[in-house]
């Protein structure tokens, strides 16, 4: 990993094709909430697969915790990634990396495989702005992490982007007595969720 990128850095905002072949930006997937971000070999590693296995149920709590989630592999087509996706019952957004753009930017490129010259498994934990909380390196299975590290990582997250993260104290409830309303939800920063959460695309 390249030395400047690690936590409390900014992630670069990578564009990539998602299993459909259109262009997204990692910035817009993400919007003003925390993110996972995870990085896979592909379609042929049995690693990958239990992880976005373990990933699929946790998929529904980052719906209602407003937390996106991404993930991002070296197969070679919309296809392959699809099929990927689709075999793990996935629901969130899957994109590729076909020239390895990630691997060399970061400096992951997983040298010791000669034939399908993947990038080493990351998961990434990002605050708002594609700033990095935590880095877990998957070379190896334990190395990622589980969802009970994700579930506490994502809470400190909350609790540092979100205001109203514990909205019992005499402080919030004084701000909201003023009518500073900003640091609630639904309002300022939420001010679009105020009429529900769009899904985000599948």
């Amino acid at each position: 990993m390249r030395s400047d990128i690690g936590e409390g850095s900014i992630l670069p905002d990578f564009e990539l094709p998602d299993f459909n072949d259109r262009l997204c930006r990692l910035s817009a997937l993400q919007g003003n909430d925390p993110m996972v971000l995870t990085l896979h070999r592909g379609l042929f590693c049995p690693k990958d697969r239990q992880q976005l296995l373990g990933l699929v149920p946790f998929a529904a709590r980052c719906a209602v915790a407003y937390t996106a989630l991404v993930s991002i592999s070296t197969d070679n087509s919309a296809m392959e990634v699809n099929e990927l996706r689709l075999g793990v019952g996935a629901t969130w957004p899957f994109l590729y990396d076909k020239e390895r753009v990630i691997a060399r930017e970061l400096d992951i490129e997983e040298y010791t495989d000669e034939h399908h010259h993947p990038m080493i498994p990351h998961t990434f934990v990002l605050e708002p702005g594609l700033r990095i909380y935590r880095i877990y390196n998957g070379y190896w299975f334990w190395g990622r992490p589980s969802v009970a590290d994700l579930h506490g990582d994502l809470r400190e997250v909350t609790r540092r982007c979100r205001p109203d993260f514990e909205i019992d104290t005499p402080e919030m409830r004084a701000r909201w007595n003023r009518g500073e309303k900003s640091a609630f939800f639904p309002y300022g920063e939420y001010g679009e969720r105020a009429g529900g959460r769009k899904p985000r695309a599948a």
